[in-house]
């Protein structure tokens, strides 16, 4: 029976600060089986947790991530921005054993720096990726046993061309976008099933229904109890 893995979408953003450490805590203390964390590089090169392209949106600071040094961010965010050498540690540290590092902008360069400090922690293992095609082939090329995580945006299934590139274990979709009917085909073609971003009680009843393998949520304890409830069809199969 397949389990459903409830992943805290860039921590548990709805409580805390999304992408810093006190919100991958809470993520994983309140019931998350993997958390996403997003990566991109500063100017000198080091990767560090943020979405956006600047820190406008979460830190104030109408500032591009790629023209500030890491030490100018963390002047800048009061070190609220961690390195994704200090998220594996903590994240490590807390028992949680899976992450997923969704890679937005990112460049050739930039993939091989990542995956690199990914290496450099002891965290291949426990970690894997998530982005588009291009992104995602990229990837591929500096890691070729890296675990992926496609995230495909049509109802139209990848070519075969694309998927024997990138060998993803999981193509990740849209929530809006998951029926029996889709989940059922991507299993016969022998990869699981992804759905981001699933905040709603019934969004997430539908997906469990719908026989998905992993759903990412800005509201993981939502998810977690609903998963571990006895009574419900979400309930962790034995």
């Amino acid at each position: 029976m397949r389990t459903v893995t409830a992943v805290g979408h860039r921590g548990d953003p709805y409580r805390v600060r999304e992408n810093t450490l006190p919100s991958l805590r809470s993520a994983v203390e309140r019931g998350a089986d993997a958390v996403e964390i997003d990566v991109r590089l500063t100017r000198d090169r080091v990767p560090v947790l943020l979405h956006d392209a600047t820190l406008k949106r979460l830190w104030g600071h109408d500032r591009p991530l790629a023209e500030l040094t890491y030490e100018r961010v963390r002047e800048l965010t009061r070190d609220g921005v961690p390195t994704l050498r200090e998220a594996l540690d903590a994240l490590d540290a807390l028992g949680a054993h899976r992450v997923m590092i969704d890679l937005p902008g990112a460049t050739r360069e930039s993939v091989r720096t990542v995956v690199g400090t990914v290496r450099e922690c002891g965290a291949a293992e426990r970690a894997y990726y998530c982005a588009g095609p291009v992104t995602m082939l990229a990837v591929r090329t500096a890691d070729p046993t890296a675990e992926i995580a496609l995230t495909w945006t049509s109802l139209a299934p990848p070519r075969p061309a694309l998927i024997d590139a990138v060998r993803p274990r999981t193509l990740n979709y849209r929530f809006g976008l998951i029926s029996r009917q889709l989940t059922d085909r991507v299993h016969r073609d022998g990869m699981l099933v992804s759905a981001w971003t699933a905040d709603t009680r019934r969004t997430m009843r539908r997906l469990i229904g719908a026989g998905v393998d992993s759903i990412t949520t800005n509201r993981v304890h939502t998810l977690s109890s609903l998963l571990r409830a006895p009574d419900s069809s979400g309930a962790r199969p034995s």
